[in-house]
């Protein structure tokens, strides 16, 4: 690797063509892609795949990973998700990195809001112009400044990005660890955690399950205690799940169903939570304690419960190579007279599950903007052609010998 060859920051910035990003985040913003909405989902894919074609290397559409669902009387159904997009660029460099976004959005195909609206010169209100069409359109910009730098034609990259990130990357997860295996580093491209670019540091893990209950129907004024009611196991269950609430992890029963007349002991319930661990020895007792739950309401309300589902996004705990990561990026920043920070973060994202495979990552390098996941969603416009500068230039640095 090239110790010296090291482009300025002021060079990079000047390459980047803000006009050409906004006009790409209008076009795909207009588009919409909510996760469900696999029509708007292909369209959107097209777009990027043209788009990214740009780059050298080979694009193509990946197909999900199949991925089921609990329905409300408790079949197991099938779950439809978009095709994934993934670059390969230079495939057999010895050093190689990881960059990821989604083009999914939180908003279904039938949601109010679907337009695009500025706030005032520099900040446009639309869906997924921070969460993160804005962020897709950093990674293509970033990637077509670093390849006219020294050191771009020394090393790889994939770019992975998925159809499925806001409901848990379910048929995207083989796919995004295939694509972590033997990377250098990783960056992921969710939008800053504050408007002034504030990086997300260590996040908690999640895991959503749905638990079936079966029970025995009987009626309820006849023979009541010939019954197992499913609905009474499943609130007992939500009432006992929550109380394993620490301070290292949070659980959040967030519904019931089942049931049929009123008349008719229940046989059938499924309940739905979320588990917010903070460490992965959290999840892990987490694990324990829920299997011994399970075991013990079953023998005393004699009723069945399957379990679909489990912990999807593990905890992501910054290591020493992933500060170094961080380090990287702010002093990157500080070369663009861009000023980082770091917190912690209570939500996840890709990045999780690439941390777990081991890869150091940095995974709110996309734009700046706010309110996302409601209809004043916001980006910071100027922020497109910094951010892609930032990134350009910590994959230069890191093309040429920055240790990790």
């Amino acid at each position: 690797m090239q110790q010296d060859a090291h482009i300025s920051g002021a060079a990079l910035l000047d390459s980047i063509d803000q006009s050409a990003m906004l006009a790409q985040v209008e076009r795909w913003a207009a588009i919409n892609s909510g996760t469900a909405n696999l029509a708007g989902l292909a369209n959107v894919a097209g777009e990027l795949a043209d788009a990214f074609s740009a780059l050298p290397g080979e694009v193509t559409l990946e197909e999900p990973a199949p991925v089921t669902a609990i329905a409300p009387d408790g079949r197991e159904v099938a779950k439809h998700h978009g095709r994934h997009m993934v670059l390969r660029v230079r495939p057999d460099a010895e050093r190689r990195f990881l960059l990821t976004g989604h083009m999914d959005t939180v908003f279904p195909a039938d949601h109010p809001f679907q337009s695009l609206t500025w706030l005032d010169a520099d900040t446009l209100n639309g869906p997924g112009t921070a969460d993160m069409k804005g962020g897709l359109s950093v990674i293509l910009a970033a990637l077509r400044a670093f390849e006219a730098t020294v050191g771009a034609s020394q090393v790889g990259y994939d770019v992975m990005i998925n159809s499925d990130e806001e409901t848990g990357s379910l048929s995207s997860a083989p796919l995004i660890s295939a694509l972590s295996k033997g990377k250098y580093a990783a960056l992921t491209y969710e939008p800053s955690a504050l408007p002034d670019g504030t990086l997300a540091h260590a996040r908690g893990g999640s895991g959503n399950y749905s638990i079936t209950v079966t029970g025995k129907s009987a009626h309820a004024g006849r023979n009541p205690q010939d019954g197992r009611n499913a609905v009474v196991a499943a609130a007992r269950l939500a009432v006992a799940l929550k109380a394993l609430d620490h301070a290292g992890l949070s659980v959040n029963p967030a519904k019931i169903e089942g049931g049929s007349a009123n008349n008719v002991v229940p046989d059938n319930a499924v309940l739905r939570f979320n588990i917010r661990p903070r460490s992965t020895e959290a999840a892990e007792g987490f694990e324990a304690a829920f299997a011994a739950l399970l075991a013990e309401l079953s023998s005393e309300l004699e009723v069945a419960f399957h379990v679909h589902g489990g912990i999807t996004r593990p905890p992501k705990p910054v290591d020493g190579r992933a500060q170094k990561l961080f380090d990287l990026v702010k002093a990157c920043g500080a070369e663009l007279n861009q000023t980082l920070n770091w917190q912690n973060s209570g939500g996840v994202c890709d990045g999780n599950n690439i941390a777990a495979c081991g890869v150091p990552v940095v995974d709110t390098m996309g734009v700046r903007g706010g309110s996302i996941h409601s209809p004043q969603e916001f980006m910071i416009v100027s922020s497109l052609r910094e951010r892609a500068a930032l990134s350009a230039l910590v994959l230069q640095r890191l093309s040429v010998g920055a240790p990790l």
